[in-house]
């Protein structure tokens, strides 16, 4: 029973048995009745006076109690001019005050929270209570080339990605570097939160691609320079000795020497090819900034396709062309997109050993480029070195061509990844983001 009930009960029975014992005093004294009645109506009076100052503050406070309840936390009371009331008024004041300044607080925090893990250059994948995937941030979502809403709500166990196949072996606290498609580098580190008393985790994968490329080139390009300075101090000498000597025709006076004479222009020649190779490795070394502008690519897959065409032909490999309606515009250098064109459609050509084709296929909605070929394929660990520096599956391969490929791809911000499918069908992708 309420407070309020239990009081006007209470006021009315004894108010009514005060009137029933007035009522035995009605014939013996009239007076005294009178009296009594009057006494009574005051006390009614008095009653409903402190039902006003007693019971009417509760129930305000009750509907403070209510506003708490529904996280209301800007309900505030005035003073009553009571001092008992205006206590409790007081304290009421101040808990909404630092309750109110305390969600606000809250709810800054997750707001900068919230942006900071949009914003984030590293991949964050948070997980539920039954370590299920609850929020996943856009570059995540970048890395792994998958919509929100096909990894929302699913364990990491139950999706097909090879990041997430080493992320399932990850335990909290772990970190790991990985290369799953040979192009890219990522860390991935597992680790966890208390969140209302439960432990959850979360992920993180870092794209180390960048720098790692910056230590490798940085580390080649101290070799390439010492192999070049070494070389050239001794082509050089070498072959003008060598010149001088084929100059001298007195040298060579009778048949005798022809033998001698073919041998050292071999030498020559062999020594300009190892210059050139080592021009080769140095323009790597070298390479510049893009110089981006708006460029077709269809108008540059011709230009390239034409070029490489002859080379094709004597192998009697064919190219298709499955390209978009209209002009496909990027945003690229010229010179450096056409040399890793070149770079990608030499490499399908040698890697067919006689008859085939070559297909040039693109997608304006995806921004996109695919180049597969009908050769031999790769394995997936030929893959993970492909495009690393002085790698190379063909016999004389120097291992450069790849490299300047994924140089200037990342350099431009391009994706890019390379594949064999079906048949042995090997397909290098890109994606003009």
């Amino acid at each position: 029973m309420k407070l309020r009930t239990k009081y006007i009960l209470f006021v009315v029975i004894l108010h009514l048995a005060a009137l029933v014992l007035t009522y035995f005093i009605f014939d013996d004294n009239k007076i005294f009745f009178i009296a009594s009645e009057v006494v009574i109506l005051i006390s009614i009076i008095i009653s409903l006076q402190l039902y006003r100052q007693l019971i009417q503050p509760l129930k305000t406070l009750m509907q403070g109690v209510d506003a708490i309840k529904d996280r209301d936390f800007n309900v505030k009371f005035l003073s009553t001019g009571k001092q008992e009331i205006d206590q409790l008024v007081d304290v009421y004041n101040q808990m909404m005050d630092e309750l109110r300044t305390e969600r606000t607080r809250q709810e800054q925090q997750h707001f900068f929270l919230e942006k900071l893990i949009f914003t984030s250059p590293t991949g964050i994948i948070i997980l539920d209570y039954d370590k299920n995937i609850q929020q996943i941030n856009p570059k995540a979502l970048q890395i792994l080339g998958m919509d929100a809403n096909l990894v929302t709500g699913y364990a990491i166990g139950q999706l097909s990605h090879p990041l997430f196949e080493q992320i399932k072996l990850l335990q909290s606290g772990e970190t790991i570097v990985v290369k799953p498609d040979g192009i890219n580098t990522y860390k991935l580190q597992k680790s966890h939160f208390i969140d209302r008393g439960f432990s959850r985790h979360f992920i993180m994968i870092e794209d180390l691609t960048i720098e790692i490329l910056a230590a490798e080139k940085n580390v080649y390009g101290k070799v390439i320079r010492m192999m070049a300075h070494e070389v050239n101090n001794t082509v050089g000498p070498v072959n003008s000795i060598m010149q001088s000597a084929l100059k001298t025709d007195r040298l060579w006076e009778g048949h005798q020497f022809n033998t001698l004479k073919d041998a050292l222009q071999v030498a020559i020649d062999r020594n300009q090819n190892l210059n050139h190779f080592m021009r080769n490795f140095a323009e790597l070394v070298k390479l510049p900034s893009p110089n981006k502008r708006l460029i077709d690519l269809h108008q540059l897959i011709n230009v390239v396709s034409k070029l490489l065409g002859v080379k094709a032909d004597e192998k009697e490999i064919t190219f298709e062309f499955s390209l978009s309606e209209g002009q496909f515009y990027i945003v690229a250098d010229e010179q450096q997109m056409e040399q890793a064109l070149i770079n990608i459609v030499k490499n399908a050509i040698e890697a067919i050993d006689q008859k085939g084709k070559v297909t040039f296929q693109t997608d304006i909605s995806r921004k996109s480029l695919v180049i597969s070929d009908t050769g031999t394929g790769i394995n997936a660990e030929q893959i993970a070195n492909l495009f690393s520096p002085f790698f190379s599956t063909k016999k004389d391969g120097q291992g450069i061509g790849l490299t300047l490929v994924r140089e200037i791809l990342i350099n431009h911000g391009f994706e890019f990844s390379l594949k064999t499918i079906a048949e042995k069908q090997t397909e290098f992708n890109i994606i003009f983001n």
